[in-house]
């Protein structure tokens, strides 16, 4: 079966040649790799000042976690509008779609936070249900001051992802790395000098997502940027453009926070199989997540090249680049499983796990390390691909349903019927990678998923 027409391919210039995208995605891997690498340093700082103080820290950051991706996935709406705008050369509805994303966020993100502060412990408690005094005081703490956050994140989130559209991927990098260095010299000062507990971890937090939000909208101030905001106070909205840009973002926010609510789900069910169990699954997830992270940064860049390809009417390229980067992806997919398969031993022995957690891990990530090679690039590239082309409802129904089917029902089944253990949750997670991977083949092969296909 012909994947795309080359004959139609070779008649112009490629948007992206190999040196276009090898400048594009390796600073998204690198910036991956590094915000992976600084969060575990950030949870290892914070994990000294108590056993309290670490476990507030995680309950509201899973919290948290599900407001990012909501975040994460507005951002991607507005990288996959502007990308396409830029591809079709009209320079002013980019930069107008881009102010109107930037009001949406700033007003979305500004109600959440003023709902998050004034439920404060009584929505702590909703979520969370009775926890210990000591450890609900803690979680106060975070929870306010990394609330205040919020609109920072989500415009810097922003920031970037219009960054990206342009093709400029080094920038946000490099801030990036200078804001987590930031968060982790104001935890050393904070939590060590000053003995603020949480509530030095926070407020380095806070501080690194003003700094990194204020650099990058200051830096899309300059004319010579391809996507330039300035003129806030200017700003009125564009209700057309706006559900436009929300037709992308809301199934995107949807499907991730689906992820978030799996995912939680899921931990309910692991946390009753005793601390070998968790232990081991907790490491598993952190190596599985960093064998994922090349895969994850290639699909970000998909979507800019997708989205200009789309822009410019160029159907057959953008299907010639979501084959390339899926290779690609797989590639790099491979070889991060083996250097994290050959790293797991060590790991868990500086860890300091205990026997039977750490051959339980071991057993797990084997079989992690055998399976998503063949399941998972197809699962994740091809429907970011898709989304960049605008067919989001469709990438948001079939992750929605396989996660629920796949990863949580089989799950829960495994361990409530047959008694597994946490390796259900990974017979479930490799159901669900390779049931999207079939899905979403097939949906690309079909041609449904380009505009020309949905209006058919």
């Amino acid at each position: 079966m012909k994947l795309y027409d080359k004959k139609q391919i070779s008649q112009k210039p490629l948007l992206f040649d190999n040196r276009a995208l090898f400048l594009l995605l390796v600073p998204i891997v690198v910036e991956q790799l590094l915000n992976s690498f600084m969060g575990m340093v950030d949870t290892m700082m914070v994990s000294t000042v108590g056993s309290e103080a670490i476990s507030a820290v995680s309950l509201v950051d899973s919290f948290n976690n599900l407001v990012i991706q909501v975040f994460s996935a507005m951002a991607a709406g507005a990288a996959i509008i502007c990308s396409q705008y830029l591809g079709s050369g009209n320079a002013q509805e980019t930069n107008k779609a881009a102010r109107q994303v930037v009001l949406t966020v700033t007003v979305i993100s500004t109600v959440v936070m003023l709902i998050c502060l004034l439920g404060g412990e009584r929505l702590l408690r909703l979520i969370f249900g009775e926890v210990e005094e000591e450890v609900m005081k803690d979680c106060l703490v975070y929870f306010l001051i990394t609330v205040v956050s919020y609109p920072f994140l989500a415009l810097f989130s922003v920031g970037t992802a219009l960054f990206r559209a342009g093709g400029n991927s080094s920038f946000p990098m490099k801030v990036s790395i200078y804001a987590n260095l930031l968060n982790i010299a104001g935890n050393v000062v904070l939590i060590y000098g000053f003995k603020w507990s949480v509530g030095g971890a926070a407020l380095a937090t806070l501080i690194s997502r003003v700094f990194s939000m204020i650099v990058v909208f200051a830096a899309l101030r300059k004319p010579r940027q391809v996507i330039v905001i300035r003129d806030y106070l200017r700003f009125r909205p564009d209700m057309p453009l706006i559900w436009k840009i929300m037709a992308i973002g809301i199934p995107s926010g949807i499907e991730n926070g689906m992820f978030q609510f799996g995912k939680l789900a899921i931990q309910s069910t692991v946390s009753t199989m005793g601390t070998a169990a968790i232990a081991a699954q907790a490491m598993a997830s952190i190596l599985e997540g960093l064998n994922g992270i090349c895969g994850i940064g290639i699909g970000i860049g998909l979507m800019t090249v997708v989205g200009q390809c789309i822009g410019a009417g160029r159907y057959e390229e953008a299907k010639y680049y979501i084959v390339k980067l899926t290779k690609a992806a797989w590639v790099s997919i491979v070889i991060s499983c083996l250097v994290v398969f050959a790293i797991t031993k060590p790991v868990t022995w500086l860890a300091g796990m205990e026997a039977a957690s750490a051959k339980l891990c071991f057993e797990m990530v084997t079989a992690i390390t055998i399976v998503k090679p063949f399941a998972w690039v197809g699962s994740f590239i091809i429907s970011y691909g898709l989304r960049a082309a605008g067919d989001v409802q469709f990438s948001m129904i079939v992750s929605t349903v396989t996660m629920w089917c796949c990863r949580v029902v089989l799950c829960i089944f495994l361990v409530k019927v047959y008694q597994f253990g946490p390796m259900a949750v990974w017979i479930g997670m490799f159901a669900d990678w390779t049931a999207r991977s079939v899905i979403f083949t097939g949906r690309f092969l079909s041609g449904k998923w380009l505009p020309v296909g949905r209006e058919a």
